[in-house]
């Protein structure tokens, strides 16, 4: 089977022309929740590393 280049590229564009590109508006809408998400899980990690931190001083009698 032998690689012919021009017949690849020629069926790349044909399958990038099948692609549905998302609008400006749905990539800052998708983007924008990503972040969010990101930062919510951010918080609750903090927040339950916090929890288990002072559960563990106390059950170890650590004052720090």
């Amino acid at each position: 089977m032998a690689f012919e280049p021009a017949k690849f590229f020629r069926e790349v564009r044909s399958e990038v022309t099948k692609v549905t590109w998302p609008t400006r508006k749905e990539t800052l809408v998708t983007t924008g929740l990503v972040f969010a998400m990101a930062a919510v899980t951010a918080i609750f990690f903090f927040v339950v590393d916090q929890v288990i931190g002072y559960g563990v001083r106390a059950l170890f009698g650590l004052s720090i």
